[in-house]
């Protein structure tokens, strides 16, 4: 087996470490204090533009597609470990190479089941990065980890027109916060009342500005309203018309869209993940070897010790998996990789949660405190355990199928 990344994965890594060393790790400081005197808090700062402008301008753009029409044409392989490094900065990286979650996610569906329509209207001002979108999935009434249990109801207009109208509440919707979020793409049932319970659900695209459309309050994660991400609402649609052309795809392909959507976004996840992991054991080894308790350096405390090589070691373990799922994914595809997905999905998030825990314990009140990113990073890997279906649902799946060569 050959470990070695290839000649254009070594060449974007050389860039983008050079790019976030220059640019990134001293704009996170520029950003927490221009986001403190915007007239919004949901307003993106001057730094993140500068930034945006940057990256595009050294070709470190629209990394994650690997349709070279729309994006970098990298496979899965390639963009992991360039992912990874954007992790270590997750509130500002990912946003400057046009690659932050839910956009990656939205474009991908736009370029796969969009039609020319859809495409030029939203899919274009997406890959340049004028606009921001959301998905519109999760729901606060049902236990949204099973997307059969969505209620918000898509219908044909009853009064002749070529429309869908469309009901419902979403909570916990990635971005819609953001003034520049111009369109969600909406979860919901044409079907409700169908056979097979995987056919009840569609897709379609509705501009932020349609009339019925309330985006409510900002949701917290463990009190962080997540700025930089442009939040995570509440959003209700109470008798939203849009256009029939606005459907994505056919009428009852929406689980098999959110299933197409959600399997790159979890390994897209993971690889950051591993980042973030990386920045916390960077700053638990400069925390240990500056300070001194009981006489002696905390680098030199056995249980700090133990604490680093067992990081180590669990990141490094963690990286190998993600890299043989990213192979999997690029030669027998997402559903040949299903098992590896889950798997990354269950143990990434659970172990650098861990990781950066033992970083905040190290750095005692200032690894809880706004001094230091830890107390958010924790925050965001924590939540990972929920995002894109919660670990148990992964478990029950990949025990079903581990089994399954038994009976």
């Amino acid at each position: 087996m050959d470990f070695a990344f290839d000649a254009r994965t070594e060449e974007l890594r050389a860039k983008l470490l050079a790019f976030m060393d220059e640019y990134v790790y001293p704009a996170e400081a520029v950003a927490h204090e221009q986001r403190a005197r915007l007239d919004s808090p949901w307003d993106t700062p001057a730094v993140v533009e500068e930034l945006k402008a940057e990256a595009r301008r050294q070709g470190l753009w629209n990394l994650f597609l690997p349709d070279e029409e729309y994006g970098a044409g990298l496979t899965n392989l390639q963009y992991a470990p360039l992912a990874e490094i954007t992790g270590r900065s997750p509130q500002l990286a990912p946003t400057a190479l046009n690659c932050a979650a839910p956009d990656t996610g939205n474009m991908e569906v736009l370029a796969q089941f969009g039609d020319e329509r859809q495409k030029k209207q939203w899919l274009q001002p997406l890959l340049a990065g004028e606009i921001r979108s959301a998905f519109a999935m999760t729901e606060p009434e049902v236990a949204s980890s099973d997307a059969t249990n969505i209620e918000t109801r898509i219908q044909r207009a009853s009064d002749g027109t070529s429309e869908y109208v469309i009901n419902g509440r979403k909570w916990y919707i990635s971005g819609a916060m953001n003034p520049d979020c111009k369109i969600f793409i909406v979860m919901g049932k044409t079907d409700p009342d169908g056979e097979d319970i995987r056919r009840q659900q569609s897709m379609i695209l509705v501009p932020r500005d349609t009339p019925g459309v309330e985006v409510r309050r900002a949701m917290r994660v463990y009190g962080y309203e997540d700025h930089s991400h442009g939040g995570h609402a509440e959003v209700v649609f109470q008798d939203v018309r849009v256009p029939a052309a606005n459907l994505i795809g056919e009428e009852g392909g929406g689980f098999a869209i959110a299933q197409a959507r959600l399997g790159p976004g979890r390994i897209h996840h993971c690889m950051r993940l591993i980042g973030m992991a990386e920045r916390a054991i960077e700053l638990m080894c400069r925390r240990a070897v500056s300070r001194t308790a009981f006489g002696k350096p905390l680098a030199a405390q056995g249980q700090v010790q133990g604490w680093i090589a067992d990081a180590r070691v669990t990141v490094e373990q963690l990286r190998l998996l993600v890299l043989k799922t990213a192979w999997l994914m690029d030669t027998v595809g997402n559903r040949g990789a299903h098992t590896e997905i889950q798997a990354i999905k269950i143990a990434t998030p659970r172990a650098v949660v861990d990781i950066i825990d033992k970083a905040v314990q190290l750095h005692g009140a200032g690894g809880v405190s706004q001094d230091f990113p830890l107390a958010e990073l924790w925050a965001g890997a924590r939540t990972l355990k929920l995002a894109d279906g919660p670990d148990e649902v992964h478990q029950r799946s990949l025990a079903r199928r581990e089994l399954k060569r038994y009976l």
